[in-house]
C-alpha cells in the first residue's frame, strides 16, 4: 500500500484558496476550503457576476476554480455539473479559521462530512451567516475541537493549536501520519496580541522533529508594508485623535475585533464614543461571550460604544434590537468631535448626510492594495479627496513578514518546506532550507523513500 501524501488543491501560488488533502491509506481529511483572492477568480466573478447559487459547482468547475474530487460536493450543489455525485470519501474537514478565503466554500461540501473547528469559529460563522444573507456554510455534522487536543480520524491524528492571527479562534495544525508528521500553520503573524499562542504551536511543531511544513507565505518577498504591531496602531490613533477638533473616520475589517478593540480603547481615551455599524456591533455581542468577562466591548453594554443608523428603507430582522439608542447622521454631523466612526467602503455614501469638515481624520487600519490597480482603492480616494479628508495608514497586518517567516521556516527544521497562500513560493528558498514549490494535484510523500511510501 502507498504511504501517506499531500494534495494541494489550492493555495498554489496565490493568496487564499488553501485547499490541503492528506491521505494515509482508505483516510482522507481536508484542511480549510475557500476561494482564493487570485486575480484568476476576477477574470470571470466580479461584483454582481458570481456562480449561480442552483449550481455552484457546475459554473466554478468550468474555470477551474475549486477542485474536480468525486465524494466531496453536496448533491445539491452538484446540480447540473458534469461530476457526478457519489457518497464522502473524505472523512473529515479542518477549518483552520473563519475568514472567507479559507472557509468560504464550505457550503458545497457533502453535509456528511464532519467539518472539525473551534469553538470560536463555530460561533463567527454562525454570525456571519445570520447577518450577511449571501454567506451559506451549509448543514454540516460540526465536530468542535479542543486546544492542543488531538483529534483522531482513521490513522491520522491532528492536533489543533491556536495562533495569533487577524480574525480571533485562529489555528494550525499538527498532523501525524503513519510515517511522519506534517505541520500546516493556517495563517498567523507574531506580533498580535496573541502572538504567545503562535509561538507556543512553533515549539511544539519543532519538537514533532516534522517531515513537512506547509506554510502560508502571504508576505514572502516583496513587501511594502511596515510591519505595525497592533500597539503601534494604537499609538498612531492616539496621535490623530489627539490633535482632531472634528468627527475622525476609520475603516477596517469588520471582523478584526482585536482592531475593533483598539479602536475602542484610543476613543475612549480620547473622550469620544466609537460608532459601529449593526452589522460589526451583532458581531462584537456573538464573540464577546468567547473572551475573558469585560475584554470585548459590546454596544449597550459598554460606555462609549453605539451603533450608527445608516439610511436605509428596510432593516433585518436581527438589525432591530441594535437600533434602539442608535446614532443619527444629524447627531454626529452636530457633534462630530464627539465620535470615531467605523465606516466600510460600502457605505461611504453616509458621508453626504455626514458632511465631514474638511482635514477630518480617516484612519485606513487595512491592508494597502496589492497593486496599483487596485479599483477599491482608487474609489476610496475619490471619495476622501471630494470632501477633503486627510489620509492616514496604520494597520497591523494578520500575516508574518517576511523576516518571520525565514526565522520560522530555520527554527522548525522540517525535512521539506511547502509554501502556500503566496505569490512568491520562491521566496522561501535560502540556506538550510529545503524548499519544495508546490504543484497542483500532484500527490507529496510524507516521507519520501519510505517503505510503504512513492520513490
Amino acid at each position: 500500500m502507498a504511504g501517506p501524501t499531500v494534495r494541494f488543491l489550492g493555495g498554489v501560488r496565490e493568496i487564499g484558496g488553501n485547499k490541503v488533502l492528506i491521505e494515509d491509506g482508505p483516510d482522507r481529511i481536508l484542511f480549510d476550503f475557500g476561494p482564493s483572492f487570485s486575480p484568476r477568480w476576477e477574470e470571470y466573478y466580479v461584483d454582481f457576476l458570481q456562480p449561480r447559487s442552483s449550481s455552484p459547482v457546475e459554473d466554478l468547475l468550468e474555470f477551474d476554480l475549486i477542485p474536480r474530487i468525486e465524494g466531496l460536493y453536496s448533491r445539491e450543489a452538484l446540480q447540473d455539473a458534469d461530476l457526478a455525485w457519489r457518497p464522502p470519501e473524505v472523512h473529515g474537514v479542518f477549518v483552520s479559521h473563519a475568514h472567507m478565503d479559507h472557509a468560504g466554500h464550505l457550503g458545497l461540501i457533502d453535509p456528511e462530512i464532519p467539518v472539525y473547528l473551534g469553538a470560536g469559529t463555530r460561533t463567527l460563522l454562525e454570525t456571519i451567516q445570520s447577518s450577511s444573507p449571501a454567506m451559506k456554510y451549509g448543514d454540516h455534522d460540526w465536530r468542535v475541537f479542543q486546544d492542543r487536543t488531538p483529534v483522531k480520524v482513521g490513522r491520522l491524528e491532528v492536533v489543533p493549536f491556536p495562533v495569533d492571527h487577524s480574525v480571533p479562534f485562529a489555528y494550525g495544525f499538527v498532523i501525524r501520519t503513519s510515517e511522519g508528521t506534517v505541520v500546516y500553520t493556517g495563517d498567523f503573524r507574531h506580533h498580535g496580541p496573541r502572538a504567545e499562542d503562535t509561538h507556543r504551536f512553533f515549539a511544539a511543531a519543532k519538537a514533532e522533529e516534522p517531515e513537512m511544513l506547509i506554510t502560508e507565505g502571504t508576505r514572502a518577498g516583496p513587501d511594502r508594508r511596515r510591519n505595525f504591531t497592533e500597539e503601534g496602531v494604537r499609538s498612531g490613533v492616539d496621535t490623530v485623535l489627539a490633535g482632531c477638533r472634528s468627527v475622525a473616520l476609520a475603516c477596517t475589517y469588520p471582523r478584526d475585533v482585536d482592531r475593533l478593540r483598539t479602536l475602542y480603547e484610543a476613543s475612549v481615551a480620547a473622550g469620544r464614543t466609537l460608532l459601529v455599524s449593526p452589522r460589526t456591533a451583532f458581531l462584537l455581542a456573538s464573540v464577546a461571550p468567547q473572551f475573558p468577562s469585560g475584554t470585548v466591548p459590546v454596544p449597550g453594554r459598554s460606555p462609549a460604544l453605539a451603533v450608527y443608523a445608516r439610511k436605509k428603507r428596510r432593516f433585518f430582522r436581527w438589525e432591530a434590537p441594535l437600533l434602539d439608542g442608535a446614532v443619527s447622521a444629524a447627531e454626529v454631523r452636530a457633534n462630530g468631535a464627539a465620535y470615531l466612526l467605523a465606516l466600510d467602503l460600502a457605505h461611504f455614501a453616509e458621508m453626504i448626510d455626514l458632511r465631514p469638515p474638511p482635514e477630518s481624520p480617516f484612519v485606513h487600519s487595512m491592508s494597502e492594495p496589492f497593486s496599483e490597480d487596485d479599483v477599491d482603492d482608487r474609489v476610496m480616494h475619490n471619495w476622501l479627496e471630494h470632501f477633503g479628508l486627510r489620509f492616514h495608514q496604520m494597520h497591523a497586518s494578520g500575516h508574518a513578514s517576511d523576516g518571520e517567516l525565514r526565522t520560522i521556516v530555520r527554527d522548525v527544521g522540517a525535512q521539506r518546506v511547502y509554501p502556500v497562500h503566496t505569490e512568491h513560493p520562491e521566496a522561501f528558498r535560502g540556506p538550510g532550507a529545503r524548499v519544495v514549490l508546490p504543484e497542483l494535484n500532484r500527490p507529496y510523500p510524507v516521507r519520501p523513500g519510505a517503505a510503504g511510501g512513492h520513490r
